[in-house]
């Protein structure tokens, strides 16, 4: 009865013996990645179903790290955004021995046989491009820590304030979350819990995005709609450029509207240039704003660029408004005989006609005013107390002192050239002066409103 039993404790040692010579054989130098890896995940040893078997919750450190950022166009709220995310964790059942000569093994032809992380992009937009090998990469070292990298390119719908556009700051979310396990499984945490940004490749590309501001954060509990999951938040922000704006929407702008202004220091009758340059200046505005306005998002309330729009066609129109105000006075008929040479003096062309006035009146009979006993002159005046028929007398004689009215001549009202360069004149300084506050007020306004746009 004995031998039986000695045989199978012999058998047992012998197995056993095998198994470590065995397992010795595999570590030791010379072997490749691929036959030790092919023993750790063999199916007697290793489910990829299961959790890794740690005491608490499985821990998975993430990092992100830039490759790019690009814009497809500046006027729009998509930005393409590549990364390099990096998931670390303790898996004990992919240790081994250090006997091996490697640091860590490259286990990416063993992806669909290790358990990985079932991370989600949510509230991010799309993928550019599917995941492939040569896009992720796979490691495990000695003491079971297990490293997974991996490439993402995403085109993330963003948040803006198109009411201010383009003083607004695109503000971009999308969040890590695991879409089955929930925390008392899996947690998510940072690596570096002292850093609160995005690391930044060396050879960062950037096309279109100009990124100001990036922070990484823990998901608030209270808006996670799906439950009990950790999740890890990016928020990225981007600003426009504002120098593209400048040099492609307002300061041309700026230079039609004041080239309609040119028309004030023209003759108010030079009809061909004025109406050129305000015909010229309304078109050309139209043909740059209708080109600028087919690369904006459409909205359906009143926006900073409708204001800009809207102000600079009335400058214009208002210009052209004005050339035909003063060309239509300036033509009206005078209400004297005067005539009145365009682009002369008025006080020369006016100066025959006042000289021969003064020369009737000196050479008129002393009839026309009587002089009293002491040789004062007595101006002749009419008198309302003669009846129906009024008659003249002297200042003193005939005629009571309260009912008599000084024959007074009436001004000539001034003459409509002079009317039409008046309101020229006028325009100069209205004009400029009304444009360069709106100006003041519109880059002003819509600057300061971005912090409170971002709140």
């Amino acid at each position: 009865m004995g031998q039986p039993w000695m045989l199978v404790r012999a058998a047992a040692i012998l197995l056993v013996t095998r198994q470590t010579l065995a397992l010795s054989d595999i570590f030791e130098d010379g072997k490749s990645d691929k036959e030790i890896l092919d023993h750790l995940l063999r199916a007697t040893r290793y489910d990829k179903r299961l959790l890794p078997p740690v005491q608490d919750t499985v821990n998975v450190g993430v990092s992100v790290l830039l490759l790019s950022l690009a814009s497809p166009d500046e006027s729009s709220l998509k930005y393409e955004v590549e990364f390099l995310l990096q998931q670390q964790w303790f898996d004990p059942r992919l240790k081994y021995s250090n006997q091996s000569q490697y640091d860590f093994l490259n286990a990416i032809h063993h992806h669909n046989d290790i358990w990985l992380p079932d991370t989600y992009f949510i509230m991010h937009g799309d993928f550019k491009d599917p995941l492939i090998p040569m896009h992720f990469s796979l490691r495990i070292y000695r003491n079971g820590t297990v490293f997974y990298s991996m490439r993402r390119h995403l085109i993330l719908s963003c948040q803006g304030h198109l009411n201010i556009f383009p003083f607004d700051d695109p503000e971009c979310k999308f969040s890590l979350e695991s879409i089955s396990y929930e925390m008392k499984n899996i947690k998510y945490k940072w690596k570096d819990e002292n850093e609160d940004v995005l690391k930044k490749s060396s050879s960062l590309a950037t096309l279109n995005a100009y990124l100001i501001k990036n922070q990484t954060l823990e998901c608030n509990s209270n808006n996670n709609w799906r439950g009990n999951y950790s999740c890890l938040g990016v928020t990225l922000i981007f600003t426009r450029d504002r120098a593209f704006y400048f040099t492609t929407v307002f300061i041309p702008g700026i230079i039609l509207v004041t080239s309609s202004f040119i028309t004030f220091w023209l003759e108010w009758n030079a009809v061909p240039a004025r109406v050129m340059i305000g015909v010229t200046t309304m078109l050309n505005f139209f043909t740059t704003s209708n080109a600028f306005r087919s690369t904006l998002p459409v909205v359906s309330n009143l926006t900073a660029m409708n204001v800009w729009d809207g102000v600079c066609m009335c400058f214009i129109y208002a210009s052209l408004l004005e050339f035909v105000c003063v060309n239509y006075v300036g033509r009206k008929r005078p209400l004297h005989n005067v005539v009145y040479r365009p682009g002369e003096n008025p006080v020369i062309q006016r100066l025959p006609a006042v000289l021969s006035r003064i020369g009737i009146i000196l050479a008129s009979p002393l009839g026309d005013k009587k002089r009293d006993s002491t040789g004062v002159a007595n101006e002749i005046v009419s008198c309302t107390n003669c009846g129906p028929n009024p008659c003249t007398h002297t200042a003193n004689n005939g005629c009571a002192a309260e009912s008599c009215l000084l024959q007074v001549r009436k001004k000539e009202p001034p003459h409509p050239i002079r009317v039409a360069k008046t309101i020229d004149v006028i325009a100069r300084i209205t004009f400029p002066t009304a444009f360069a506050v709106f100006l003041i007020f519109f880059f002003y306004h819509y600057s300061n409103q971005q912090p409170d746009a971002q709140k």
